[in-house]
């Protein structure tokens, strides 16, 4: 709070509190002193909103377009590029309130949130469209990958980047409306950024947290919708307090506080800029690599990613609040320090996440810390030194902090770009981290030898060459001593691209397939079980059979003992560079003209193929909650498996174990609601249960006519490795583990079919502190 407020509140104390002296004294402040708090309000409801909308946007477009990096990598860029596009025009038009009252960019402000709150029902219905035109194009031809991510990127990019534009634009007319309600304030901006990161940070954990689960994805943009047309409401109603005030006459408001020195045109260096723009690009790429690097210790469940979010936000947070109270007369020449320490903080993170610290395993809280102390102090860093870099760029000027926010936001369009596709694919995460602190090493360099290209007076006098060794000596201990995960683990072979890491371990029967460092599977008779079960169960001989989801390719190989055209669909392409390590035979069954495998996401190619098959053979990736996999487990996913099953055909889906009988219960009936025919088996270690859905009866079959209906090679495989040597025993086994697929769905009676829309699986957390309460 500024000396003037402070002094007019001193007055109003000795008046009398019910005298008309006093009544005017408040009157004449108008909304000046306290309804600047609504502004703050304003952004905190408009931060949730945007990280609700991305999340859900994210998840409807992987849906409609695909669980592909470069879909995923699409939507971020666009909702990034939308939100500087917004800031930079509006900005740029922001001369066009000159000489109006407050009252005008407030009425901006809530018809831009209104239209913000339209898209809740615009987005998915454009997305729906866009899918129903591609299928259309399609029609009865094959489509390319290259035609497909060529649409998609176009559709994606028309349907998101106004609604995106729109949530940008909201910065720099907020700003006006400060402007000219309050007297202007140099630090508007980061005010604003304060609150617009509070709300984000409970933007992605409550939807993770709570609504998505009780909602679904619809319902939670409905409530994001709800909240954005409560805000223009209560900015049209802000609006109409300035108008009254202006009529009455009443003062603008104090400005704000300025402890700290303010720069003239004449010291606002396009270096200030190149600042933006490369703490958007740093932070933003290190953000990619985090969470490739923190995932073999939070696994890949939805709550794993949303804890690395909120922990960046969190620090961000934390950051900006510590900039906020530091203007009110904070040493200008201190933030020389920090500039210094930030390529220290970005290695950070190799600490954190060496295998070799002492965390226990398993115990998640131990997980958080290593995120949160990995990712903190240098999110914390930027989150100081950004809005400190706009406010110091605009001096509260709307269409200069539209200029620098949107440089800022370049930045963090292209970081994510250049970790996921050129950095990750080619060197480890801790060379990522290395390459991305180099620039920050240079800014080090700057902060000594030139420091008014940091809008510093002078060379601070925290700061020299000899703190500068210091801290490259400690940057390269960080780097020699540290470790990465993939170094604790017997490699057997590794492989990078833009989707994983993979690694290939183990000897003989102990050989496993970690991706991201997570387990996989593993050399196990369950994966030959997916394909003999159901090619046995068909009532003629099988033609041919597509496997989703490659693994270790044990599937795909069984598929081929029996004969026929195999085809396969990996989303990971160095997971099928490793065939070889699992099996002798693979290069021959990768060269064998029955062969086809196919790297894409397993949905999308089913969708847009016009071939059928006998059999598809479905094994999403472990754990059942991991992220995107009620993708592959959802009725929508069934309705277009069944379109490419032949009359007759069979469709096996594998749930494997570890989850709740909620989740069985929701996709035993997504499968009981698609198919007029589910039954369901245990597996020979009850690890899981084969799930066979057909449009046609699956008729009981002894194990005696399920070994006469397998070929001699195709019974070789299955054997191969036991339990059993006989495949009667095989057969008998699993037949005798049959499971009721009723009792299955009565276990939780109330849970809904698992949709598109309804994640069941992925989504639990709420259920289980129900649980834990007892009350469920």
């Amino acid at each position: 709070m500024s000396t003037s407020s402070t002094q007019s509140q001193s007055q109003d104390a000795g008046a009398q509190p019910g005298t008309l002296a006093t009544r005017q004294r408040r009157s004449r402040t108008g909304p000046a002193q306290h309804d600047i708090r609504w502004f703050f309000a304003f952004f905190f409801v408009s931060g949730f909103c945007a990280l609700v909308y991305q999340v859900v946007w994210l998840r409807l477009t992987m849906a409609q377009f695909g669980v592909t990096t470069p879909v995923v990598s699409l939507v971020l860029a666009v909702f990034m590029a939308g939100l500087g596009l917004g800031c930079w025009g509006i900005g740029r038009l922001s001369h066009l309130a000159q000489g109006r009252s407050a009252a005008v960019p407030l009425r901006v402000y809530a018809v831009t949130e209104a239209l913000i709150g339209l898209s809740a029902v615009a987005v998915p219905l454009q997305l729906a469209w866009g899918h129903g035109l591609l299928l259309s194009i399609v029609g009865d031809r094959s489509m390319s990958v290259t035609m497909h991510y060529g649409f998609s990127a176009f559709w994606i990019a028309v349907t998101l980047l106004p609604w995106c534009a729109c949530m940008g634009a909201t910065v720099p007319i907020a700003m006006s409306a400060i402007e000219k309600g309050f007297g202007g304030s140099r630090r508007s901006f980061s005010y604003l950024y304060l609150a617009n990161v509070l709300g984000a940070v409970a933007g992605i954990l409550v939807p993770a947290f709570l609504l998505i689960e009780i909602f679904g994805f619809r319902g939670t943009l409905y409530a994001a919708a709800a909240l954005n047309f409560a805000l223009a409401g209560a900015a049209l109603a802000l609006g109409g307090t300035f108008r009254r005030a202006q009529a009455r006459g009443a003062p603008a408001g104090p400005a704000e506080g300025r402890g700290i020195r303010d720069l003239s045109p004449a010291d606002r260096k396009l270096g200030l800029l190149w600042l933006l723009f490369a703490t958007g690009l740093i932070s933003l790429a290190m953000e990619v690599v985090w969470i490739r690097q923190f995932t073999p210790y939070l696994g890949t469940v939805i709550y794993a990613f949303a804890t690395i979010l909120a922990a960046y936000l969190v620090a961000t947070y934390l950051g900006s609040r510590a900039y906020r109270r530091w203007i009110r007369g904070g040493d200008p020449e201190s933030t020389g320090l920090l500039w210094m320490s930030l390529a220290f903080l970005g290695l950070l993170p190799l600490v954190t996440a060496d295998p070799r610290l002492p965390f226990p395993t398993g115990v998640h809280v131990w997980s958080f810390l290593r995120v949160g102390i990995g990712v903190g102090a240098f999110s914390a860093a930027v989150g100081f030194l950004t809005p400190m870099l706009v406010d110091r760029w605009s001096g509260g000027d709307p269409h200069r902090a539209g200029d620098a926010y949107a440089v800022n936001v370049l930045g963090s369009v292209i970081g994510p770009l250049l970790a996921g596709f050129v950095l990750l694919p080619a060197v480890s995460e801790r060379t990522a981290l290395v390459l991305l602190s180099l620039p920050l090493l240079v800014i080090a360099l700057i902060v000594v030898l030139r420091p008014a290209a940091l809008g510093l007076a002078r060379r601070p006098r925290y700061v020299g060459g000899r703190e500068l060794l210091s801290l490259v000596a400690a940057s390269v201990a960080v780097v020699t001593l540290s470790e990465n995960f993939e170094d604790s683990v017997e490699v057997g072979a590794l492989r990078r691209d833009a989707t994983a890491v993979v690694i290939a371990t183990g000897e003989g029967f102990g050989k496993r397939l970690l991706v991201n460092g997570v387990g996989m599977t593993e050399l196990t008779p369950e994966t030959k079980m997916m394909t003999h079960l159901p090619l046995a169960f068909l009532p003629r001989p099988p033609r041919d059979g597509i496997i989703v989801a490659f693994g270790m390719g044990t599937s795909f190989r069984s598929l081929h003992a029996w004969g026929v055209q195999a085809s396969a669909v990996e989303l990971v392409p160095s997971v099928v560079e490793l065939f070889d390590y699992y099996h002798q035979d693979a290069e021959m069954l990768l060269a064998s003209p029955r062969s086809r495998i196919v790297i894409d996401d397993g949905r999308r190619l089913l969708e847009r193929s016009v071939d059928e098959y006998d059999v598809v053979v479905v094994d999403p990736p472990p754990p059942i909650g991991a992220a995107g996999s009620s993708l592959l487990y959802s009725k929508d996913f069934y309705d277009i498996v069944k379109r490419r099953l032949r009359p007759g055909g069979i469709l096996q889906q594998w749930l494997s174990d570890g989850g709740d009988h909620e989740a069985r219960a929701s996709v035993a009936r997504a499968l009981v609601e698609s198919f007029p025919h589910v039954r369901a088996f245990g597996s020979f270690r009850g690890q899981g249960l084969h799930f066979l859905a057909s449009m046609e009866p699956i008729p009981d079959a002894s194990p005696e006519a399920l070994a006469a209906r397998t070929p001699p090679e195709a019974v070789a495989d299955l054997v191969e490795w036991g339990p059993h040597d006989t495949a009667v025993h095989q057969f008998a086994v699993t037949l005798n583990a049959e499971v009721s697929v009723e009792e299955l769905i009565e276990a939780a009676p109330h849970m809904p079919a698992l949709t598109d829309d309804r994640a069941v699986n992925e989504y639990y957390w709420f259920r289980h502190r129900l649980r834990d309460f007892g009350l469920r």
